[in-house]
């Protein structure tokens, strides 16, 4: 079993997920790069072990139960257990995304990654999680699922334009994430959300004005917690971010 604290970062081929695994890296952590597509997740692989980082490739399509329970199992054989879990991986569906014309297959689709998969991923891992000594577990989320920016009077500054796939997706994640801080109170893994941001990546046809490194930045310390660090709460760079 690794010495090294052993991270999983879902979606971490390219963009934030890849800035988060590199984060942790350079931490000398083990990094599983967690991406559907073996060609882009041979590349991450390659450029972050030139880079110096301990990395290693997990076939992961987080919408595949199949694939969930198989990267789980390279993960055992390669590390014996998991320290972090950042479940990064997420679409936007596509825009615009008025609810009066959105087609319900796009939220369906959309859900089905953004949630699904992340609860899919998560209880595949947390056998390997309960191993820790210091499980944590980082949902990357986004201000635009905040309901009180949603409703608020600068809602187009503050939670983006209007959606009925995306958006609510991310509140969805918020809502499942507080149900699994609930289920697993008592425990010591510590689970969190973070906004990275707007940021400039291919999920937003690079209009953001974030860098993928800065973005990565929530993720990174949620993910290096104290083990009296918080649990069950919301941020970004700036803090808190209402529910």
């Amino acid at each position: 079993m690794s010495e090294r604290t052993i991270a999983l970062v879902t979606g971490a081929n390219k963009g934030i997920g890849y800035e988060i695994a590199a984060g942790l890296g350079a931490l000398g952590w083990s990094i599983g790069v967690g991406a559907r597509d073996e060609q882009r997740r041979n590349a991450a692989v390659e450029k972050l072990r030139a880079a110096g980082v301990q990395a290693f490739g997990v076939p992961l399509d987080v919408s595949d139960d199949a694939s969930a329970t198989a990267a789980a199992q390279l993960i055992e054989e390669q590390a014996g257990r998991l320290d972090v879990l950042v479940n990064n991986a997420a679409i936007t569906g596509g825009m615009p995304q008025e609810p009066t014309g959105v087609d319900p297959a796009t939220i369906r689709t959309v859900v089905e990654t953004n949630v699904i998969g992340v609860v899919r991923v998560t209880n595949a891992m947390l056998p390997l999680l309960r191993r820790s000594a210091a499980p944590r577990i980082v949902n990357m989320s986004s201000s635009v699922g905040s309901l009180t920016r949603q409703s608020g009077p600068d809602a187009e500054q503050t939670a983006g334009p209007v959606s009925a796939a995306y958006a609510p997706s991310k509140t969805f994640l918020n809502a499942v994430t507080l149900q699994y801080v609930r289920e697993l109170s008592g425990t010591n893994i510590l689970i969190n959300v973070g906004c990275p941001g707007y940021v400039a990546t291919d999920l937003n046809g690079f209009r953001g004005v974030r860098t993928p490194e800065q973005g990565a930045a929530i993720a990174i310390k949620l993910a290096t917690l104290p083990d009296d660090g918080p649990t069950g709460q919301f941020f970004d760079d700036a803090g808190v971010v209402p529910w």
